[in-house]
């Protein structure tokens, strides 16, 4: 998981005395409201409405949250019993999409940007993240911080993507069963239906390392938790100005809803939290314990 310390350039200046309230005189009580409004798919600016807090407090709030939440899932998500893994990337783009960058743009912090995101389909838990390029850099740091945080060898599945065969190779070595499905999808014609997503063909199971059981060559339960984060994170939205302005900003935003989600949300088909699920904790937790425990 990657996280910037440096929370100084995430936010504006706060405005004039009385206008705007400063993050540390917040009370507990606002700043778990706070939180819920923004887990719950909530923009910054209808946070800002719904709590009467100024946004750059929220987006400070948001930061400051996401540094603990990061180190949080960093010390609670270790030596976990998972048996299969599924992997996936989602996208989304910082303040340009990746075609309207220019030679002056940064285009490592600018334009299309990936979460590659790790699910255990049985406990719904959510072990390792990571913001980054799809690229093979990004796909070898992310399974290298998955394989750490594991205590079994697992069945790993994923999409086609070819970075995913040299960074399984890099981070797990002879250590894992993996499998990749292929997807085939019809053409769309531009038209009416053009924001549908296209239609799959024909999908195939492939091993590529070890002895994977084919039946669970998958990645449906991680595709479906894309929608988990379009919904829960208002800069995933498509087709808004939702998004986000800066990388950081990004982030911080990922790393408070895997946190929340992990923690305190109650996953309805196990019907309790994911953490409780895979035995990292015992308890449901709230946003105010979340809070706490992040701080």
């Amino acid at each position: 998981m990657n996280f910037p310390l440096d929370s100084k350039m995430e936010c504006g200046m706060l405005g004039s005395k009385g206008e705007r309230k400063s993050m540390n005189i917040l009370s507990k009580d606002r700043q778990a409201q706070i939180v819920n409004c923004l887990v719950e798919g909530n923009s910054i600016r209808s946070t800002e409405r719904m709590t009467n807090t100024h946004r750059d407090t929220i987006m400070r709030l948001m930061v400051s949250v996401a540094e603990g939440c990061h180190n949080l899932i960093n010390e609670k998500m270790r030596n976990l019993p998972c048996r299969r893994i599924q992997v996936d990337e989602i996208w989304t783009f910082v303040q340009k999409k990746q075609r309207h960058l220019n030679a002056l743009d940064d285009h490592n912090r600018l334009g299309d940007q990936y979460t590659f995101v790790a699910l255990d389909p049985e406990t719904k838990i959510v072990p390792s993240y990571r913001v980054g390029k799809r690229d093979l850099r990004n796909a070898t740091a992310f399974l290298h911080d998955l394989s750490g945080r594991l205590a079994n060898k697992i069945q790993l599945s994923s999409d086609a993507l070819v970075a995913y065969v040299d960074a399984t190779e890099e981070a797990f070595g002879l250590d894992v069963d993996y499998g990749q499905i292929v997807k085939s999808y019809e053409a769309e014609p531009v038209g009416p239906g053009r924001y549908s997503p296209p239609h799959v063909t024909s999908a195939t199971r492939a091993p590529i390392k070890g002895d994977p059981d084919f039946a669970h060559i998958s990645t449906s339960l991680v595709e479906r938790q894309n929608l988990t984060m379009r919904m829960s994170m208002r800069r995933f939205t498509r087709l808004t100005n939702a998004f986000s302005k800066k990388l950081e900003n990004l982030k911080a935003a990922v790393a408070v809803h895997f946190a929340h989600y992990n923690f305190v949300r109650i996953h309805s088909t196990i019907r309790c939290t994911p953490a409780m699920e895979a035995g990292v904790t015992d308890k449901l937790w709230t946003i105010r314990d979340l809070l706490r425990e992040s701080n």
